[in-house]
C-alpha cells in the first residue's frame, strides 16, 4: 500500500516464504500475487531494493522520506495485525481486570509485607501499570526481588517498599507470581479500547525486553525458536489454551517479527532505514554496491542462523 500510494513498482507482493503454492499475475498492475510454502512472513519485492535501476518508478529513485516510508510500513503492518488481533481477544473475554486489589490468596506475601485490599496499583518499580495483564506481567519479571510498589490508597499516592511476592522456576528462569485478586472492570467500548491498547503495549515490553535478557543472558540460546518451535509451541497452546491462547500467540509472533525486523541489522528493514537515515543526513547515498554487499551478508548471517535454530527446535522434538 505505501509502495503503491508513491508510485513505486511492485514486481511480486508474496504471503509466506520459499517455493509458491499459488500464484497470478494482474493483468492492471503487473504485480504478481503468491501464495508460498513456509508461513514466516512476507515480502513485497521492487525494483531498485538493492543497487541502482533504470526503471523510474524503483524504489531506489524516490526521495529518501518515501524509501523510509515504504520500509518502515512491512513492520508497521505487523504491530497494526497484533493490535487487530488482541482487539478480537479482549472483546471475547469473560471479564476485564483492574489494577485494584480486591483480595488476597491465603498467606500472601504481598499482603504481609505492605499491600491492602483496595489499593489501586500504578507502578511496579519504575514501570507504569494500567490493566491487570501488564500488573501481572510486571510482577511477574521484576518481583522475584523486593520492590516497590506505588498505589492510590485512599486518595492519596502511596509507595509500599520492598514487596515481596512468591516465585516459581519454569525451564531454569525463575519468575514471580501476583499473590492477589484484582476487581473486574466494566466491559464496554472504552474498556475495550484501554485493554487491548495497554495488552498490545505490554506484549510490544515483554518482547523488547526479552531480547534484552537473551543478550545479558537470564534466557539463554535454547529458549531461541523457529518455524519449527513456533509451530510446536502453537500445537501446545491450541491443546492446552484453546483460541485465545493461539490468537495471542498469534500476536506475540507478528509483533515479534514486526520488532526484530526493524533492528538495525543488515538484511533487516531496520538495517534498510540506517542507510536511509545515513543517506538523509549526508544528503547523499551510501555507494549501492557497498549497501548490497552488506545486505548480502547479512542475509548469509541470517540463514545460518535459521538453520542452526531449526537443527535445535528439531533436535527436541525427540528428546
Amino acid at each position: 500500500m505505501a509502495a503503491r500510494k508513491f508510485g513505486v513498482t511492485v514486481d511480486e507482493f508474496a504471503i509466506g516464504m520459499g517455493p509458491k503454492i499459488y500464484s497470478r499475475v494482474s493483468k492492471k498492475s503487473g504485480t504478481r500475487y503468491s501464495l508460498r510454502l513456509l508461513p514466516i512472513g512476507g515480502f513485497v519485492s521492487m525494483p531498485g531494493e538493492n543497487g541502482t535501476s533504470d526503471d523510474p518508478n524503483a524504489l531506489c529513485n524516490k526521495s529518501v522520506f518515501q524509501r523510509m516510508i515504504v520500509v518502515f510500513a512491512g513492520a508497521f503492518m505487523n504491530f497494526i495485525l497484533g493490535i487487530i488481533v488482541m482487539t478480537v481477544i479482549v472483546s471475547s473475554s469473560q471479564v476485564l481486570g483492574s489494577t485494584t486489589i480486591h483480595g488476597f490468596a491465603d498467606s500472601a506475601m504481598s499482603e504481609s509485607t505492605g499491600l491492602m485490599i483496595g489499593d489501586t496499583i500504578i507502578k511496579v518499580g519504575d514501570e507504569r501499570v494500567y490493566v491487570a495483564n501488564d500488573l501481572v506481567y510486571e510482577i511477574m519479571r521484576d518481583g522475584i526481588s523486593p520492590v516497590d510498589i506505588t498505589v492510590k490508597r485512599a486518595g492519596e499516592t502511596v509507595i509500599v517498599k520492598d514487596v515481596r511476592f512468591p516465585s516459581y522456576s519454569e525451564s531454569g528462569i525463575l519468575y514471580a507470581a501476583a499473590d492477589f485478586y484484582v476487581f473486574p472492570e466494566e466491559k464496554n467500548v472504552a474498556n475495550v479500547i484501554k485493554h487491548s491498547f495497554y495488552r498490545s503495549v505490554s506484549t510490544i515490553e515483554m518482547i523488547w525486553e526479552s531480547l534484552i535478557d537473551l543478550i545479558t543472558g537470564r534466557y539463554g540460546f535454547e529458549a531461541v525458536s523457529g518455524p519449527v518451535g513456533v509451530t510446536q509451541a502453537i500445537s501446545d497452546t491450541a491443546k492446552s489454551g484453546g483460541i485465545d491462547g493461539v490468537l495471542y500467540l498469534v500476536v506475540v509472533i507478528t509483533m515479534n517479527l514486526g520488532l526484530f525486523n526493524l533492528l538495525p541489522l543488515p538484511a533487516l528493514d531496520g538495517g534498510r532505514l540506517m542507510f536511509l537515515i545515513v543517506e538523509a543526513v549526508r544528503r547523499r547515498p551510501v555507494d549501492p554496491e557497498l549497501e548490497a554487499k552488506i545486505h548480502a551478508a547479512g542475509i548469509i548471517v541470517l540463514m545460518l542462523l535459521m538453520a542452526f535454530v531449526t537443527y535445535k527446535d528439531i533436535s527436541k522434538l525427540f528428546v
